[in-house]
């Protein structure tokens, strides 16, 4: 079975961008859908700075087509607070906080780790293995673990949909061939980063799908990417879902996601990678 590729951007709340990717005068609670008309995946990063409410949850899905899916950023207190060492209670009430409430529409859970947090391997294992793999398991670790009050938890929906999990790093000591079997094991994908040769550069395929965050080629958050750039992406992206440049690849869904925001980069620049692509809007394609 081929895989699907989905391009997308990490966000979609910036006010620079109204005016140049938003209509001028479109109402801001009218931006999701409209980003979303144009793509077919977004990176909630909200989520990243707190926990969110299940109604935001439940409002992102009702206005998104039913093919749209939604990348989940795992908290920052999880991440760069705790440092992954906080143990299973953080975890249950990040997904009791209303992420089920995506339902179909759950994608990839992000796990974003610090430029101030090195390798270390048993702290990291540890880490991935609190991590649910279905809703059935997110909603037992909720149930058993979590310490939100009720009126701020969401539990409904199937039990049986597959959770995916993509962890980025941003130091150089997870530079070895003990990171990547460590993510193999557990299932998660090393997320393939391009950073402006800021933070590693890893490639290496460790889960069932890939995960990439194109944050600027050129200069960090902020380059756009020119022609040649995204033909070089759009043939890197074939070439794993077909399996002709990486046949570990071949199969796996591919997540992309733009964010290069600062100067309004992120969603042209998605836009032209799945023109590249031969995607229309909502359209993901398997190659």
């Amino acid at each position: 079975m081929s895989g699907i590729a989905r391009v997308g951007i990490a966000g979609w709340q910036y006010p620079p961008w109204r005016g140049e990717f938003y209509p001028k005068g479109i109402p801001q609670r009218e931006e999701l859908a409209y980003a979303a008309g144009h793509l077919d995946s977004i990176e909630i990063n909200g989520t990243f700075y707190s926990l969110q409410k299940p109604a935001s949850f439940l409002r992102w899905r009702a206005e998104t087509a039913s093919d749209f899916v939604f990348s989940v950023k795992g908290g920052k207190h999880i991440t760069h607070v705790q440092r992954l060492a906080g143990g299973i209670v953080p975890v249950a009430n990040f997904f009791g906080s209303g992420v089920l409430a995506l339902q179909e529409k759950l994608g990839p859970i992000l796990w974003q780790l610090p430029p101030y947090l090195p390798f270390l391997p048993e702290r990291l294992d540890a880490f991935l293995a609190l991590l649910p793999h279905t809703t059935g398991e997110a909603k037992r670790m909720v149930e058993e673990h979590g310490t939100l009050d009720s009126e701020r938890v969401w539990l409904d929906g199937p039990d049986d949909q597959p959770i995916r999990h993509a962890l980025e790093v941003r130091h150089d000591s997870y530079l070895t061939p003990a990171f990547a079997e460590i993510l193999k094991a557990r299932n998660v994908a090393a997320v393939v980063a391009d950073t402006a040769g800021r933070w590693p550069r890893i490639r290496e395929v460790t889960s069932d799908f890939l995960y990439l965050r194109l944050h600027g080629d050129r200069e960090l958050y902020v380059s756009g990417y020119d022609d040649a750039a995204i033909d070089d992406w759009a043939a890197a992206i074939r070439g794993w879902l077909s399996g002709e440049t990486c046949p570990d690849a071949i199969g796996r869904d591919v997540f992309v996601y733009f964010d290069n925001d600062t100067k309004v980069r992120a969603p042209f620049d998605a836009m032209s990678l799945r023109k590249k692509l031969g995607f229309s809007a909502q359209d993901p394609r398997r190659v």
